[in-house]
């Protein structure tokens, strides 16, 4: 059987993930920038990689830092409102008090399933999103559950592990999209778009499989 770690513990192995992942992040662009230069240009290879990883480290940086906007932002969750979401704000309040954590952000999200998540890069900028669901149809007592089980997630550093996972899938599904595309406007042979379109599913494919590994 296996033992379980202990929160410090959790703490640092999220932590080291986290590092892991946004190093595989920068790899995987600098990488797929190799690629390109090769395969399509290799008369500006020079300019190509030096641009790749200029971009590869302000993506990472500006997705790191705006997470919990961006998430926020894709389910269109707005600021709990003091007079309608007083139980939900006591709530929080409350679970942080017990956790000795700062109060994160609270957000609510229009949907009448059940559901929360939190979000941001450390405990000191995290966010908690309830449906409206969540709110409506439970209890103070199983509201207060659903919310420690988040404010858990931001104590143990859960959240910049996610965080870094939720950029790396988006990176990948837009690179790869963005390189298919542009074999199918490209010049040269079929022969020649088939062998980079498979190297490059080859590189996404592989970068996948380390992500998946890290969970």
């Amino acid at each position: 059987m296996q033992e379980r770690l202990s929160f410090h513990e959790e703490i640092k192995k999220n932590k080291i993930k986290s590092a892991i992942l946004m190093s595989i992040i920068i790899a995987i662009l600098i990488v797929l920038g190799y690629v390109v230069a090769m395969f399509f240009d290799p008369s500006f290879f020079f300019i190509i990689m030096i641009f790749s990883i200029i971009i590869s480290i302000t993506y990472t940086i500006i997705s790191y830092y705006n997470a919990d906007k961006i998430a926020l932002a894709s389910v269109n969750a707005k600021p709990a409102s003091t007079t309608q979401h007083r139980q939900l704000i006591s709530s929080v309040e409350n679970m942080a008090l017990a956790s000795g954590l700062p109060k994160p952000r609270i957000y609510v999200m229009q949907s009448p399933q059940i559901n929360a998540f939190a979000s941001g890069r450390n405990p000191q900028n995290a966010v908690i999103c309830v449906t409206e669901g969540a709110i409506e149809k439970l209890s103070r007592q199983e509201l207060e559950g659903v919310i420690a089980h988040e404010m858990s997630h931001i104590a143990n550093y859960d959240i910049r592990f996610m965080t870094f996972t939720a950029i790396a899938i988006g990176m990948i599904s837009i690179i790869a999209e963005l390189f298919l595309r542009s074999l199918w406007f490209s010049g040269g042979n079929r022969e020649s778009k088939d062998g980079r379109a498979q190297l490059i599913l080859i590189v996404i494919g592989v970068s996948q499989q380390m992500q998946q590994a890290l969970n």
